[in-house]
């Protein structure tokens, strides 16, 4: 019988561990930072700045992170007599941490200088790393229209797929979230301004290493 009620209590117990750790994982407050799980399905057509902004908010809301204002970070350039946007300008001041309470960045200024943002590091709002070069598929092309010091890049070549709304012809300039590519050039290495895609379409955004993912920042 004491082995009975023995064996009910460590069960009990048992249960009891795993609903605080289910709900631990569920609730993430704290995080301010994260590469998203997914892109728009459209690939650089995310529906503008707000259709973007939107992603990051619904991914961050289902992860238990919805009290925060969230904002992708993305650049856009002029268009129709409308100023361009730097992506270093929408994501507030920091710090940031990532979803196991990492600190990316303490500032907007160390963000875009020594930064702690990895493959380890760069993980999605569910917890996830995100394949990096090397991995089967590779998906560290992170998109954000963005030069290093986090501004949008003038010139008449298109570096945001037409303000993200296209998913054809264009291109993005990309980030590699892992910071690695097949050499050690300095751009290869660059979270938020490595090189260009081959379009805006989905299949363009893979040939890369992508799939159209955002990284996405808590302003608040």
């Amino acid at each position: 019988m004491r082995r009975s009620n023995y064996a009910l209590f460590s069960a009990a117990i048992a249960v009891a561990v795993a609903l605080v750790a289910c709900s631990s994982m569920a609730m993430r407050p704290d995080m301010t930072f994260f590469v998203s799980s997914t892109g728009s399905g459209k690939g650089g057509d995310l529906g503008g700045l707000a259709g973007a902004d939107r992603l990051c908010s619904s991914l961050a809301t289902a992860a238990g992170a919805g009290n925060h204002a969230w904002h992708a970070y993305l650049s856009t350039v002029s268009s129709a007599g409308s100023p361009g946007v730097n992506a270093r300008d929408r994501i507030g001041a920091g710090p940031w941490r990532n979803v196991k309470g990492v600190v990316i960045a303490q500032n907007v200024t160390e963000l875009h200088a020594v930064n702690n943002i990895s493959k380890q590091t760069a993980l999605t709002e569910k917890g996830e790393v995100v394949n990096g070069f090397g991995d089967t598929p590779n998906m560290h092309d992170i998109l954000t229209g963005s030069q290093p010091d986090g501004t949008s890049i003038t010139g008449n070549v298109d570096t945001t797929c037409g303000n993200w709304t296209k998913s054809g012809e264009g291109a993005a300039m990309l980030g590699h979230s892992d910071r690695t590519g097949p050499n050690d050039s300095a751009p290869l290495k660059s979270w938020n301004s490595a090189h260009q895609s081959r379009g805006c379409s989905v299949e363009a955004l893979k040939a890369t290493g992508g799939d159209g993912r955002l990284y996405c920042f808590a302003g608040n």
